[in-house]
């Protein structure tokens, strides 16, 4: 790992609210269901894979990608009090070598994620965005045309994200899929469609909904079933 950043930009970022970072936590069973659903055989060879998420925010998506790659580096451009470097993703100087970049981006930022992204990881590029972003003619001449991804992967099931905390309870309108870039990926890539059929109940672990904050006061269970 390459020394944490020091750029003002960085600082600049950690002074922002968190409400201003389009930051909306990631269900842990979303985070499974990438490795259980569409990544398959991929996922065994990531046990000894380098990972980097540099959008953990308080870090729901890095606890469940400790528990199936063999290194994660977390990194955010706020300190939201977890065990990450503070670093500006999209700042030049930001880059730490790795196998994959697996996150949920700031929606508004995600196909710049995306590009830096596939310049940096040696292996592949996994990002969970709005269904809505696979649309747009920008994105398509900038983006799609040039380096379409291997799989689109849409959730049967809705994975409902809120701005600024983790609710096991919200049910919103908005779809989510996981897109994946894999060694394959470039111009002539064909494009991949599939189903992340309903999980959530299955791929939900006990203690997923309560705090992982250093030192935080750990809230009653949220699920039924959940341990203390």
């Amino acid at each position: 790992m390459k020394p944490r950043n020091k750029s003002t930009a960085v600082v600049a970022s950690r002074a922002m609210p968190p409400d201003a970072l389009d930051y909306f936590p990631t269900h842990p069973w979303a985070t499974r269901a990438l490795f259980e659903h569409v990544l398959h055989d991929k996922g065994r060879s990531l046990r000894a894979a380098s990972v980097w998420e540099p959008a953990c925010g308080q870090g729901h998506m890095g606890e469940v990608l400790k528990g199936r790659v063999g290194n994660v580096i977390l990194s955010d451009c706020f300190d939201y009090g977890v065990f990450a470097e503070v670093a500006d993703f999209l700042w030049p100087v930001t880059r730490y070598e790795c196998d994959w970049i697996i996150t949920n981006p700031p929606f508004r930022l995600a196909q710049e994620f995306i590009e830096k992204a596939l310049t940096i990881a040696r292996v592949g590029v996994a990002m969970l965005v709005r269904l809505q972003f696979v649309e747009g003619q920008g994105r398509f001449n900038d983006l799609f045309s040039k380096t379409p991804p291997t799989v689109i992967a849409q959730f049967a099931e809705r994975v409902s994200l809120v701005p600024g905390c983790l609710d096991p309870k919200a049910n919103l309108p908005t779809a989510y899929c996981w897109m994946v870039w894999g060694p394959d990926h470039g111009i002539g890539c064909a494009t991949r469609f599939v189903w992340i059929p309903p999980c959530r109940d299955e791929l939900t672990q006990p203690g997923d909904y309560v705090s992982i904050l250093p030192g935080a006061e750990v809230p009653a269970p949220l699920f039924e079933g959940d341990a203390a």
